[in-house]
């Protein structure tokens, strides 16, 4: 999951089930499988390591900005496309 876009598919896989907590520790799991781990992506986000071990665990509630942030350390980005019908 190191690599942005297989990570980007995973990540866009769970978002597209609306679950926002498998969404959570899908975006966790991807941080973690980074070099450094979730305190290098912190880093890279200029987030609080603690606050951001605490948005994406299964009970944090993160902000948007915490995820946009996060995303971006990730070196990915949200995209809004229309919904399928």
């Amino acid at each position: 999951m190191r690599d942005p876009e297989h990570a980007a598919f995973y990540l866009e896989q769970i978002l597209e089930s609306g679950n926002m907590e498998l969404f959570q520790e899908a975006l966790r799991n991807v941080a973690k499988a980074q070099e450094g781990g979730v305190s290098a992506v912190a880093k890279r986000a200029n987030v609080n390591r603690e606050n951001l071990y605490d948005a994406l665990s299964q009970s944090g509630k993160p902000q948007m900005e915490t995820i946009t942030k996060t995303l971006s350390a990730l070196g990915l980005r949200f995209s809004i496309t229309p919904a399928h019908r």
